[in-house]
């Protein structure tokens, strides 16, 4: 919506949510299901207040197309991206495209942008094939196997061996579980009025603390690697090895360097994973697409998969969008006002929290036809009339750059695994928890029937 100054000032401001207090904590807690109930309850621009302004600054929850739009599409100076859950996380991790304001955003987002090109994406298609061939064919007929998991331990082997030039090992495993719980200590912070210091030893302090330097030193040892072997093919870490400060040349601080691996593999990880699992298990729930996807798949031959899968698996491609709806890793999409400014007909003061509710945009009733059904059919016709309501990597200039890496990998590994196994899932509901992004709560169980590919 382009509004110049004058007429935002005529607009009304956002309503507030006829919430009690009680309420609207209980509602901010959960980051995901929170914006349904300030939309049911305020409408899809309302205003939510935790504490006086002095304390923490109104949220503005924001779940209709149009509101996104205008809130996504808004460029600094009018918004920019640190809100407490970024500024808290930077504190703890250190600086990287992920958190920075929009002046230091800039300039990194356009040395890390040729790693996520086209092209280069289309070159890592037959190690992303063959990583998932290698985890289903190994999975024994009849066994029952943990989608979270696997799905995890496949998206590691494609993050490490594509483009950050290490092999996982037991790696997965062993830092998902912490991830996640760094994770929630950081929305804890982010979402409190009042804090303590960072500096007070806290037992979830500490915790984050000493597993921070741990994901830091595996990010020294992955750019110490790649300094050694000139040979080792590790895209995003020589393209930051390579990048140089526009103004003074000088290269980028390894310390910089190890900011940027830590949040790749962690927010990579649980990205293309939860995608994966969502997928795997509503495939394991519904024989019927199960099929299709493995008519579609079996009916492409393997060289022209490795080559430019999306385009030959047009279905998969829409199985993949319906479990980022109704399964992707986006709670909700954040922005701080720095101007006054218009969204949806209302207006917004400087100051003021944008909170885009994807979660709730994805399952609402007056957007989509029947909207907890799992319908990749709903895709058959492309994205375009869909743009601000379907927002599974965000939108506008600070849309995730790992958009096409993750939807292609997601797809080379769904085709891969259904062209070697045939799964059921056996539960009839996908748990979930949203520390700071949506993941598995708890074990997928499915059984694993192997078939010829």
């Amino acid at each position: 919506m382009s509004t110049d100054a004058t007429d935002v000032t005529r607009l009304p401001p956002a309503p507030d949510v006829p919430l009690s207090l009680r309420e609207r904590i209980a509602a901010i807690q959960v980051a995901h299901s929170g914006c349904e109930i300030f939309r049911d309850a305020g409408g899809p621009v309302t205003t939510v207040r935790i504490a006086p302004k002095w304390m923490m600054p109104p949220i503005i929850a924001v779940t209709s197309p149009r509101g996104a739009r205008d809130v996504l599409t808004a460029t600094y100076p009018a918004v920019d991206r640190d809100f407490p859950f970024m500024t808290e996380q930077q504190k703890l991790n250190g600086g990287s495209l992920l958190n920075f304001s929009h002046k230091d955003w800039v300039g990194r987002r356009r040395m890390l942008q040729p790693v996520f090109t086209t092209a280069r994406i289309a070159e890592l298609n037959e190690q992303m094939y063959d990583i998932a061939t290698d985890a289903a064919t190994s999975w024994r007929d009849g066994s029952e196997i943990d989608l979270d998991q696997e799905s995890r331990r496949i998206t590691m082997r494609v993050l490490g061996r594509t483009i950050m030039g290490f092999e996982p090992g037991s790696y997965t495993d062993e830092l998902v579980d912490p991830l996640r719980r760094i994770s929630k200590y950081i929305a804890d912070r982010g979402r409190a009025p009042v804090k303590l210091p960072s500096w007070v030893p806290t037992r979830e302090r500490r915790f984050a603390v000493r597993f921070n330097k741990v994901a830091h030193d595996l990010a020294a040892q992955i750019l110490q690697d790649c300094r050694t072997d000139p040979k080792l093919s590790a895209p995003l870490v020589r393209a930051m090895m390579a990048a140089r400060d526009p103004e003074t040349a000088e290269p980028l601080p390894d310390e910089e360097i190890c900011h940027e691996l830590v949040i790749f593999l962690a927010s990579g990880l649980e990205t293309t994973a939860t995608t994966l699992a969502y997928a795997l298990w509503a495939l394991g729930r519904n024989p019927v697409i199960f099929d299709r996807v493995a008519a579609e798949v079996s009916a492409v031959d393997e060289a022209a998969l490795r080559t430019n899968p999306r385009s030959h698996l047009p279905y998969t491609v829409s199985v993949i969008q319906e479990a980022l709806r109704l399964g992707g890793p986006t709670p909700a999409v954040m922005r701080i006002a720095r101007q006054d400014m218009a969204v949806d007909g209302f207006r917004v003061e400087a100051g003021s929290m944008l909170m885009v509710g994807v979660y709730a945009m994805h399952r609402d009733p007056q957007l989509w036809d029947r909207p907890l059904e799992f319908d990749p059919d709903r895709f058959s016709g492309g994205r375009a009339r869909m743009q601000w309501q379907f927002l599974p990597f965000g939108g506008g200039p600070r849309s995730c750059i790992g958009e096409f890496f993750a939807l292609t990998a997601a797809t080379l590994e769904l085709a891969s695994i259904v062209r070697h196994c045939r799964l059921t899932s056996r539960n009839a509901t996908f748990p979930i928890t949203a520390p700071l992004t949506i993941v598995p709560d708890g074990p997928i169980p499915a059984l694993v029937q192997t078939v010829n590919a």
